[in-house]
């Protein structure tokens, strides 16, 4: 039986002036999935995240989610729809309590949001995923009183508030200790078993090979190859532009 695909994205460009960032890239998220999205520095990963959720106009190309195209993307309106992402560097509302960057989370017009009231379906909420994240005693504590790496899994908490489809997540390891690594891996591994789909974008090639299938491999902008973890790390054009010396 075949997948269903969740995203797709079709011949994505993008030109910041002379250069090509990202050049006719495509490829598909099969639901229930945890994908990979890989590649050197510069290869355009994080400007395909940008691009897919709307925080980049594309110069080209379309993108799918859920059955339906995307005609303009907007963050908000996706995120209302079940796509959801982090940043490689960790957004979170550092003057806030963490109750409170989970709660401005939650899919309300915007007069609710900027009024940051907190229903108490919204807090009880909030406390379920912060507990299931450790976070459970620094509720009350504000946001840039934790640690990177707890900063991290709260901004990971706080995309789970929506319920959403597909997360991504952009380099979700990056600078942090491995016993931080090993707790992020069964939260993916937990949520996806919940029936979550993730696109990875990670540069701990042993995370993705152990997580990860499919993975799709970038170069210069556009797809390389993809496929299973063994057979990608056997493939010779990825061994020459990635995982080689």
């Amino acid at each position: 039986m075949k997948t269903a695909t969740l995203l797709e994205v079709r011949g994505l460009t993008k030109h910041f002036g002379g250069i090509t960032a990202v050049d006719r890239c495509s490829f598909a998220v099969p639901a229930g999935t945890i994908s990979a999205l890989i590649g050197p520095n510069g290869s355009g990963k994080t400007t395909v995240f940008n691009l897919t959720t709307g925080y980049l106009r594309r110069d080209a190309g379309d993108v799918v989610f859920d059955g339906r195209t995307v005609g303009r993307p907007d963050p908000m309106r996706l995120y209302r729809r079940g796509l959801t992402r982090t940043f490689q560097q960790a957004r979170i509302f550092r003057n806030l309590t963490l109750v409170e960057n989970l709660c401005l989370g939650v899919p309300r017009g915007w007069p609710a949001f900027l009024r940051r009231d907190i229903g108490g379906n919204e807090r009880a909420r909030a406390m379920e995923i912060l507990a299931e994240f450790g976070l459970a005693e620094l509720a009350g504590a504000t946001a840039g009183e934790l640690s990177y790496g707890q900063q991290k899994l709260l901004e990971f908490a706080s995309v789970l508030i929506s319920r959403p489809k597909l997360v991504l997540l952009d380099e979700p390891t990056a600078g942090v200790n491995p016993v931080m690594v090993e707790r992020l891996e069964g939260h993916i591994r937990s949520l996806h078993a919940r029936g979550i789909t993730f696109l990875v974008v990670e540069h701990d090639m042993n995370l993705v090979m152990r997580l990860c299938d499919p993975v799709i491999v970038m170069d210069h902008g556009t797809k390389l190859a993809e496929g299973p973890p063994a057979e990608v790390q056997r493939d010779p054009a990825v061994l020459d532009a990635y995982l080689g010396d």
